[in-house]
């Protein structure tokens, strides 16, 4: 293994380039053609366009990213976490153009990534499990049965992927057909299938975790447990290593039973088990992510393990680089800085960075791929940058954190920031009793915390577009290269094919931009984003609170609900329209 193409984007294809540097090998960049200046795409040591601004298009288009490692001469694929990185279908697709597969064996993704198939591996070695459906089901009608028998509230979940995405939690039987159609069109949109299956939901439970590695030489190792319940929409914000307040036995059930499905998978490489811990100390086994974490660097900070470059080491047929039982030391905290309006809940909201001032001193670590100037576009997950804050225990971590959370300055668009400065004056989050333990559970954000964060102030309406470029494509020496000239060299506005060399670049004119807020009759968008759904109907008479429109951004579904009751009247979108914030969405009209 000499070179490798990172077929990812933003902060983790960062992480792998500077890894394989670390070990000496060449790395190589794709992009997407908002991206050709993102970090990832000049710190490799060479780069190539994928010619899309859409994931589908691009980091999801398994031809391309072929024909890019072809045409660089690459020799394996590392797939970062998210895209294409448990794709079965893809790493077969590597291992068939004879690149080395830098991830776990396919059947493995297949088994584990199929989230009722998990649970059967689960129930074979007879991991702690919560009552679930064994097969994705069939509609709602199979989900309402269920509640009745088993009761509220429940998880609908999406078979593939993970991250959050696809899933959607039932707390009343009526909004059960809804939630299970967005949890559908998240899947298929996310992951490329949009089935789904059900489980019982433990209500107020946190969320923990295993980081395992396994090689091809039979050792299976837990590397360190980890919380995460600090999360939004059941994605994660927070995450933290070890689990803290965890008891002996809580602890070996969870390496336990990581441990065992992974062996029953036969599973190579790295990944996570991912678990519910229950009020009352119920574990549940939820699912394993066939991929590197996010959170990854909080175990690299509590054991000196680079897991990136253990991952070489499993791909090229090494025995892992330590021993069980793994040393640990300290503890390490991770805050996803996400471009999000925390004050509006949550709304992603792309932008451009017009300052990005990082924190430093000891134990601090900033992984990123954006600095100041970047346009974070709505196309990709709304994360920005992970601030890794390590101490010599959690006291000092949190000390640590408030620190470099008052150094970290972000202007431009609005950021998950404010969120973490209050948290960490929360007593629910820094407890430090353990016969107290976490108060925090995965929907204490949404449902209890008394955690006040005041609306985003700023516009990203009007910093949110990028400068136009018109690329052209020239042969030196036989190798093919790419020449962006800035929009003042460029023809005027308008959808214009410009021809260089026999290559065709299209421009598209700027969409305007509206920043009426929803207002009297009018219903206007609260975000940047695509309309993936619409719900109104002209004439229709609905009631404050409807939901009318979803919205997506950021990977994110947003609903849009009716300001007042009255009659809708003048839909001015479609399903695939995109809009700005404030666009006029439609007129709720007073009745008669």
């Amino acid at each position: 293994m000499e070179k490798v193409l990172v077929a990812n984007r933003g902060e983790i294809a960062v992480r792998v380039i500077r890894a394989c540097r670390d070990a000496g090998l060449r790395s190589v960049a794709v992009y997407a053609d908002q991206d050709r200046d993102a970090p990832h795409a000049r710190l490799a040591d060479e780069a190539y366009g994928l010619h899309g601004n859409t994931a589908a298009d691009t980091y999801l288009d398994v031809g391309k990213i072929l024909a890019a490692a072809a045409e660089c001469g690459a020799d394996a694929i590392h797939p970062g976490y998210g895209f294409l990185s448990e794709d079965a279908g893809f790493a077969r697709a590597v291992r068939a153009a004879n690149l080395t597969w830098i991830g776990p064996p396919p059947e493995a993704i297949e088994q584990l990534g199929d989230k009722v198939a998990a649970r059967e591996i689960a129930r074979r070695v007879r991991a702690p499990l919560a009552p679930g459906t064994d097969r994705p089901v069939t509609g709602p009608d199979e989900v309402l049965d269920f509640a009745r028998e088993h009761g509220l509230p429940l998880a609908i979940k999406a078979v593939g992927g993970g991250g959050g995405r696809g899933l959607k939690v039932a707390r009343t039987l009526e909004e059960i057909p809804r939630l299970l159609e967005s949890a559908a069109r998240e899947a298929a949109a996310a992951f490329g299938r949009g089935d789904c299956f059900v489980e019982k939901y433990l209500d107020r439970a946190r969320h923990v975790e295993t980081q395992c590695l396994a090689d091809s030489h039979g050792n299976v190792v837990v590397v360190s447990t980890r919380d995460c319940s600090v999360q939004r929409r059941h994605q994660k914000l927070v995450e933290e290593a070890p689990a803290p307040f965890l008891t002996p036995e809580q602890e070996e059930t969870l390496r336990a039973a990581s441990k065992a499905v992974l062996a029953e998978a036969g599973y190579v490489g790295a990944g996570t088990c991912e678990f519910l811990l229950g009020e009352d100390g119920t574990i549940s086994f939820l699912e394993v992510n066939t991929r590197l974490q996010v959170e990854h660097p909080v175990t690299e900070e509590i054991t000196g393990i680079d897991l990136v470059q253990e991952q070489f080491r499993i791909a090229a047929g090494e025995p892992l680089g330590f021993t069980d039982p793994v040393d640990r030391r300290g503890h390490s905290v991770e805050f996803r800085i996400n471009g999000e309006d925390v004050g509006r809940g949550f709304l992603p909201t792309p932008g451009t960075v017009t300052r990005w001032r990082t924190p430093a001193g000891p134990g601090i670590r900033v992984d990123t791929g954006i600095e100041e100037g970047a346009v974070v576009d709505g196309a990709f997950d709304s994360m920005l940058a992970k601030l890794i804050v390590t101490g010599a225990d959690r006291g000092q971590a949190l000390a640590r954190a408030r620190r470099a959370l008052g150094e970290f300055e972000v202007d431009g668009v609005p950021t998950t920031l404010p969120l973490f400065r209050a948290l960490l004056d929360s007593p629910e989050f820094t407890a430090s009793d353990p016969a107290v333990g976490l108060a925090v559970h995965t929907r204490w954000l949404e449902s209890e915390a008394a955690l006040r964060i005041d609306p985003w102030e700023g516009d990203p309406a009007e910093t949110a577009e990028r400068p136009e470029q018109v690329t052209y494509t020239v042969e030196v020496g036989g190798r093919r290269l790419e020449v962006a000239l800035p929009e003042s060299l460029a023809a005027p506005k308008a959808v214009t094919t410009v021809r260089s060399g026999g290559s065709a670049v299209r421009r598209k004119a700027r969409p305007s931009s509206a920043t009426t807020a929803s207002d009297g009759t009018v219903l206007t968008s609260p975000m940047v984003g695509t309309v993936v759904k619409v719900s109104a109907t002209e004439g229709a008479e609905v009631s404050e609170g409807d939901v009318l429109f979803v919205i997506e951004a950021m990977k994110m579904e947003q609903p849009v609900k009716a300001h007042r009751p009255g009659v809708v009247h003048a839909i001015k979108v479609s399903a695939g329209t995109g809009v700005s914030r404030g666009a006029p969405l439609c007129e709720v009209r007073t009745a008669g």
